[in-house]
This record gives C-alpha cells, sequence and structure tokens, in this order.
C-alpha cells in the first residue's frame, strides 16, 4: 500500500489510523537505523567488532529510549536461558547406541543387498 492509498471502502479497515502503513514502516525503518548507528558507535569506542546486546541497549539509553531497556533487558533474559535450556542435538552414531565396527558392519550388509538387489533387476 502506499501513502497515497487509504482504507475508504475496505470492510473492517480501521478508520483510526493517522498515519498509512508505508509511512509507518519508514519511520520503524528509520528508528532501527537511528539504534543501530549509536549501538555500532558505542561498538566502535569500545574496540569491538560485532555489535552485543549490551550495545543496543547502551543505545537505547543514550537516545532517551530508557523505558525501552527494561523490556530489552528481559527479552535479552529469555533468549540466554533458552539457549542454555536448548538440548544438546544427539547424532545418530550416539542414539544407535552401537559401536563403530557394529554400524560399518550394518553398513556393509546394507550395501551388499542393494548390490544383489541392482544386479538382478539388471538380469
Amino acid at each position: 500500500m502506499s501513502d497515497r492509498e487509504g482504507h475508504a471502502g475496505v470492510p473492517g479497515a480501521d478508520d483510526d489510523l493517522s498515519l498509512p502503513k508505508a509511512t509507518v514502516a519508514k519511520m520503524i525503518a528509520e528508528f532501527i537505523h537511528l539504534i543501530s548507528s549509536e549501538a555500532n558507535e558505542i561498538c566502535e569506542q569500545e574496540s569491538k567488532k560485532t555489535i552485543a546486546p549490551e550495545h543496543i541497549i547502551g543505545a537505547l539509553q543514550r537516545l532517551g529510549f530508557e523505558t525501552f531497556t527494561e523490556e530489552v533487558e528481559d527479552v535479552l533474559k529469555d533468549h540466554k536461558q533458552q539457549q542454555k535450556d536448548r538440548e544438546k542435538k544427539v547424532s545418530k552414531f550416539e542414539q544407535s547406541g552401537l559401536t563403530e565396527e557394529e554400524l560399518l558392519k550394518q553398513q556393509e550388509e546394507l550395501f551388499a543387498a542393494s548390490r544383489a538387489r541392482y544386479q538382478s533387476q539388471q538380469q
């Protein structure tokens, strides 16, 4: 939807919107750019190469968006806990409970059976 398109005639459209969607999207993009630029500056001042969550929080504080920092910190804590709680994915080898030799034997048997089927189809 462009800035000039309205919601007239659209059933269920929210008539209370004061700004078209495209304008709001542009404002959001500008806000993200502002925060990321400030976070990048903080990152460079600390001689870091990668922007960390702490840099984003610092940028929010520097730019006067302190009201957002508590929620951002809560989300960061939840994310870190989820990362810790995530179970290590177990490989098929570890899941099988078989030794490497037993698995190799099974593989050779499967190859032999496959070769036999292929050769019988060729005849």
